[in-house]
């Protein structure tokens, strides 16, 4: 049940253009494609292979987000989706069911499974886990070059055995604001997942090269404090705030803290739940 909308939202300007590696008829209408739905040019041999600082390859892997390194002049993968292999499907597997940090802070128990909404989806490993683990997940991302990235790795998805029907039953994709997105829904999620950027610190994780082009391409989470505002008020049964150790709360007074060893999940029960 994967749904793409394009945005009209104003997202972060970028030096960024749609190609495909290979010299498949298939690969290069989905680049087509994909260049018009975004508006962005779709790079050609024609081009100096330097003209741009990202590059939204279709490959035979799949999209990725490649960047450019100045010194080599040649680009490599920053960012791509896989929720078949890697970390995600070793999560899925083996990740401790819903005893795991994550299912709790999302409130589920045995014999209930709460549908959820993840309101700044990102990479969508946390609401590809809760998926997994048998809850109704809708991803939210606003930044259309992610949500390309986050499309094409659930179509994939969708299309590999032991994925198959976790991703067409149990997860969608919608692009655009949260706030507008959350506010319109037809029926109140019980639990609305926030994980934003965290903040700009030299000692973080936002060091690493996959967290800094994330940051450029959704920029900062300047309103987190307003979606939390707006969640409470949706969520019938919580809103769970993922937050780095020692980083203050978005709003102070959560029900409960669950602590891990880097972060904390921030949990505030909603109406009756009190």
């Amino acid at each position: 049940m994967y749904t793409m909308i394009v945005p009209c939202s104003t997202q972060p300007v970028l030096s960024l253009a749609v190609t495909c590696s290979l010299k498949d008829v298939t690969l290069q209408a989905k680049a087509r494609s994909l260049a018009q739905s975004l508006q962005l040019r779709q790079a050609d041999s024609g081009d100096s292979q330097d003209q741009y600082q990202f590059l939204l390859v279709y490959t035979d892997k799949g999209l990725e987000l490649q960047t450019l390194n100045p010194e080599t002049g040649r680009y490599t993968t920053a960012l791509t989706t896989d929720y078949v292999s890697g970390s995600a499907q070793y999560r899925r597997l083996h990740g401790g069911g819903i005893q795991q940090p994550l299912a709790r802070a999302a409130g589920l128990k045995p014999g209930w499974r709460p549908t959820i909404i993840d309101a700044t989806a990102g990479l969508g490993i946390d609401g590809f886990i809760l998926a997994s683990l048998g809850c109704e997940v809708t991803l939210i991302e606003r930044s259309p070059v992610m949500g390309a990235l986050l499309n094409d790795g659930l179509q994939r998805a969708a299309n590999h055995l032991t994925t198959c029907e976790l991703v067409t039953q149990k997860l969608r994709l919608l692009i655009g604001n949260a706030r507008e997105i959350i506010s319109n829904l037809a029926e109140r999620p019980a639990t609305i997942y926030l994980d934003p950027m965290y903040p700009d610190r030299h000692t973080s994780a936002l060091n690493k090269q996959e967290m800094r082009i994330i940051r450029l391409l959704v920029g900062d989470d300047g309103d987190a404090a307003d979606l939390l505002t707006t969640a409470l008020a949706i969520a019938t049964n919580r809103v769970v705030v993922k937050r780095p150790k020692g980083a203050p709360e978005l709003i102070a007074g959560p029900s409960h803290i669950i602590k891990m060893k880097n972060s904390r999940f921030d949990v505030y029960l909603t109406g009756l739940n009190k």
